[in-house]
């Protein structure tokens, strides 16, 4: 493990993707400071303690939350880097597209300004989404999205979860773009497509409910819905390069490993973990048959939209720039349920094999 100088923050250090993010940079040597919304919420900051025992500078752990000022001057102190992890993600759509938006956007703005205020801070690399790329549940056929592209945030095919990320990203640029000379830092942002993978902590995450309900029997019919995926293990990797190499300032980056239908998913893990006395249906869903399950559940009314839809995203920057090569989507999905097996979300069977 090499020794790296500075001190880098990753904000909201206990989600998902941002313990893999913090797992990769304190085995890289680097001193990793993470926020947290409490201190006191022990179930949230075990996993992060014991991320990596043999890092050679302990993770330090302070407080802040984005929908306030307190905290963030602290958090930022001495840093060098600023990994904005921190995001709102829903599991059903929400009652006022308030309640996303202005987490999202003030928040990112308060992280922003704490970091041009600190006089050390270099570099931010934002985890924006997919989403901001082309969120509508429109698509152009045959195109193919790229980082040049955006989501139409006056759209009415736009989600309120897309319109947030999508005015988030563009007020981090705008805010980085007003600077003036002497505060000037550079912005970097990475965008996943849906994120999969294991997870450290246990917690299952909007991304990963999908998986779960094919394992557990709670998804007994399969919606025609077509998605892009990537590994989260990749998109540590891509925060980690979009924050040292110079040819990724100032850049947006698409992470994204393919695109699958939601039946082939189906397949690979029927085929993996059938064996193992796991049932996994590959049944078709009828379309009226999910719009008369969303008024029951309402995280079914985020799909809806997207049935039958095909949507293609570019990962050519993530490979030529950012020199991160996607895993197998097989891989991915694999992992994904190991994890969950192995951290309790999903039930062990009594023919299951650890990997």
């Amino acid at each position: 493990m090499s020794e790296k100088e500075g001190t880098v923050l990753v904000t909201g250090a206990s989600g998902f993707i941002a313990l893999h993010i913090v797992r990769l940079l304190q085995r890289e040597g680097y001193k990793v400071r993470g926020t947290v919304r409490s201190l006191k919420n022990e179930d949230k900051l075990k996993p992060l303690r014991s991320l990596c025992p043999e890092a050679k500078h302990p993770l330090e752990l302070v407080e802040a939350d984005l929908t306030s000022d307190a905290g963030w001057g602290e958090a930022v102190k001495g840093c060098t880097y600023c990994l904005h992890v921190a995001s709102p993600f829903p599991n059903a759509p929400p009652k006022r597209e308030e309640d996303l938006l202005i987490p999202a956007v003030e928040g990112t703005k308060r992280v922003l300004m704490a970091c041009a205020d600190s006089g050390t801070v270099k570099r931010i690399v934002l985890t924006s989404s997919i989403s901001a790329v082309h969120g509508e549940t429109t698509n152009a056929k045959g195109r193919i999205y790229c980082e040049e592209d955006w989501s139409d945030v006056n759209s009415k095919a736009l989600d309120a979860y897309a319109k947030s990320k999508t005015m988030a990203e563009k007020a981090a640029w705008d805010f980085v773009r007003s600077l003036p000379p002497e505060k000037k830092i550079e912005l970097a942002t990475i965008n996943p497509s849906l994120v999969m993978g294991p997870s450290i902590s246990g917690v299952v995450c909007t991304s990963l409910e999908l998986i779960k309900r094919l394992m557990d029997g709670s998804m007994p019919l399969i919606p025609r819905m077509y998605v892009a995926l990537c590994d989260v293990r990749d998109v540590a990797q891509a925060h980690l390069k979009a924050m040292i190499l110079p040819e990724a300032s100032n850049h947006r980056h698409l992470v994204n490993t393919g695109h699958l239908w939601l039946q082939d998913i189906a397949h690979i893990l029927r085929n993996e973990f059938s064996p193992q006395g796991y049932f996994i249906p590959t049944w078709p869903a009828p379309y009226l048959a999910l719009w008369i399950y969303s008024f029951v559940d309402s995280s079914t009314r985020l799909i809806l939209e997207r049935i039958n839809q095909t949507y293609t995203f570019s990962n050519q920057r993530m490979k030529e720039v950012l020199k991160v090569e996607p895993r197998k989507a097989e891989t991915t999905l694999i992992d994904t349920v190991h994890g969950m097996i192995e951290c309790g979300v999903i039930k062990r069977s009594k023919h299951y094999k650890p990997k």
